[in-house]
């Protein structure tokens, strides 16, 4: 308080008041105006010098029009923010002034403030090359973020019109992906904190943020992410065998007992995954920020920030075609409570049942669908149920329709979206048959056996043929099981008649067989990165190998020719050595969506024997 009301030292000055230069200059006589900017410009000045001209600026605003747009660009140079206090509210008070003046120069202010958004950069000499990057090590960083907070806000009461030239801005300095995982950190967050005090601007910065999110998210495919984390494991393990030795595997083992981890270990191994990773913890804990208040769920926060996710989501993420991980923000926010849970579910309902809507967004809200009901924990049985009878309802009606067309006969360009249901149905009851059969056994095989799978199984539209064949091959597994329909003579008639398809390359021709032709894949297969899946583990279902052990409760009679051995094997996915086939588990049918180990495995290249 004492400084502020005292006069500011006297330091060298040249040419007289600032409102004196500018008259001169608007005379035509620029020595003094050079000599100002050249002042205002040098890198070793005062924090006395930088209070003195802005107490002069704020008084002589009226003269800073558009024609001085290069001083007042270099005013907007100003070393302000890693200054003292008395800088710092002395150019609050400049900026407010100037923009509401000389609402010309708002894009620029606007501009200087989100250039700050980021850790300013050094130049760090390695091997007499200098390499830029960003000073991560800034002390003061998160204090000068705060003071940005403060500039914009200040800009934003004295502007009313700052959110719609601000966004543009944000878009444009949006840092490329290959930045440095601060930098990406930093902006992402002051993002977010921009939509706490500007929030019409909400659901365009979480836009931006989503579409930024999904670029990283499909340059990462799962295989990528799997190969590179394997690579560093041998690797590390390699090291450690060679720099530790023997004698601190006891050491290992309690630090493990005990949970302390290192935070290399949460490191992810492939680059863009660990950028991903950081920053789909921060919109995690953004969206839980937003929805509860002093730890409580607050549903009127919880709804509006869930309008605005659903929006993101039908822009941005149902087109783009198996992203692994950015949907999962959706499967959180729903977490919070059931109502969005269903919510989400009827809202992908009508998108899968909409005729009017292409048929690829029919399709992919059906594999929504059924992922969601098969992996979300927090989703009851009823409400499983409920939704089940909604899809199996509209797949007998939609039978009705085709059984006497023209285009009753198995085709992916027709009747997508019905095969995209099929799987859905197929995927969801795979998951859940246990909890629809816990309790009571005789009315959950009724509720099943009303579902009339027979029907849906045996029509001319042959889903059997189309959908995935670890799907097929398990639903076909669990239905013989249970007695709903037997699948195996069907599955048998439509693997005699794939046709394979030769491909010609420059390594010569490659005979394929086309096992997922309706290109389907399943958005909530395991999540992969290593901090923000700790968000999510707590309400996901894994999947868990089928054994006979499960069902032994179960009478029901074997089909000839299957013994009881041949019978757990095959729900087990294992089948004799001498076929060479693979252990089975629903997921994606793509070579680079494999499963971790830790979670569900892969589906073969080839299907299950049918019991003889």
């Amino acid at each position: 308080d004492e400084f502020i009301s005292s006069p500011p030292r006297k330091t060298v000055r040249f040419g007289g008041t600032l409102a004196d230069i500018l008259l001169k200059y608007e005379k035509g006589e620029t020595a003094d105006f050079e000599l100002l900017k050249h002042q205002l410009s040098d890198p070793d000045i005062k924090d006395a010098q930088i209070i003195n001209w802005l107490h002069e600026f704020r008084a002589s605003v009226a003269y800073l029009t558009k024609e001085l747009e290069q001083l007042v660009s270099i005013l907007l140079k100003l070393p302000w923010l890693r200054r003292s206090r008395e800088v710092v509210e002395e150019y609050l008070g400049f900026l407010g002034n100037l923009v509401s003046a000389q609402t010309v120069h708002l894009r620029p202010c606007l501009r200087m403030i989100v250039s700050q958004f980021v850790p300013p950069r050094i130049t760090v000499r390695e091997d007499d090359v200098d390499i830029s990057d960003s000073d991560d090590d800034d002390e003061n960083l998160s204090e000068n973020f705060n003071t940005c907070h403060r500039a914009l806000q200040t800009v934003a009461r004295y502007v009313p019109s700052t959110p719609q030239f601000l966004m543009p801005i944000l878009v444009d300095n949006f840092p490329f992906i290959n930045k440095s995982e601060r930098t990406l950190e930093c902006y992402v967050h002051n993002l977010l904190r921009v939509t706490m005090y500007l929030p019409t601007l909400r659901l365009q910065i979480l836009e931006l943020i989503v579409e930024k999110l999904l670029k990283l998210d499909v340059s990462t495919p799962q295989q990528d992410i799997e190969d590179a984390e394997e690579t560093a494991n041998n690797s590390g393990s390699e090291e450690k065998s060679t720099e530790e030795g023997l004698f601190d595997m006891e050491e290992d083992e309690e630090r493990k007992g005990n949970k302390v981890v290192s935070s290399s270990s949460e490191r992810m191994a492939h680059p863009l995954a660990e950028r991903l990773d950081i920053l789909m913890t921060i919109l995690f804990s953004y969206i839980k920020d937003v929805c509860h208040v002093d730890g409580k769920l607050d549903i009127n926060n919880t709804k509006d920030l869930y309008r605005d996710l659903v929006s993101v989501f039908d822009k941005l993420i149902l087109p783009t075609h198996a992203s692994c991980h950015v949907q999962y923000f959706m499967f959180y926010i729903c977490s919070f409570k059931l109502g969005l849970a269903e919510a989400f579910l009827d809202h992908l309902w009508k998108k899968l049942h909409d005729p009017n809507n292409p048929s690829v967004i029919r399709q992919t809200a059906g594999s929504y669908i059924g992922s969601f009901l098969a992996r979300a924990k927090f989703i009851p049985v009823v409400t499983v149920k409920a939704c089940l009878d909604l899809l199996v309802n509209w797949l007998h009606k939609y039978i009705d329709n085709q059984d006497t067309g023209a285009n009753a006969y198995c085709d992916v360009a027709l009747h997508g979206p019905f095969y995209s249901t099929c799987q859905a149905v197929f995927y969801t009851l795979i998951f859940r048959h246990k909890q629809l059969l816990d309790g009571n056994l005789r009315k959950g095989l009724s509720y099943l056996q009303s579902l009339n799978f027979e029907r849906v199984v045996m029509c001319q539209l042959n889903p059997l043929k189309i959908c995935i064949p670890s799907v097929v091959n398990l639903f076909a597994a669990i239905t013989r099981k249970y007695q709903l329909v037997f699948c195996y003579t069907i599955i048998e008639r439509n693997n005699r008649q794939f046709i394979p398809v030769v491909r010609s390359g420059a390594g010569g021709d490659l005979v394929q067989t086309c096992t997922n032709p309706l290109d389907s894949f399943f958005p909530f297969d395991p999540y992969m990165l290593k901090r923000s899946k700790k968000t999510i583990d707590p309400f996901y279902q894994f999947w868990e190998e089928l054994s006979a052990e499960d069902l032994e409760n179960l009478k029901k009679p074997i089909k000839k020719g299957t013994s009881e051995d041949d019978d757990d094997d095959f729900l087990k996915g294992e089948t004799p050595q001498n076929d060479g086939v693979v252990g089975i588990a629903p997921h994606s049918y793509e070579s680079n969506t494999r499963s971790p180990v830790s979670s569900i495995g892969s589906p073969p290249d080839c299907y299950v024997p049918y019991p003889q």
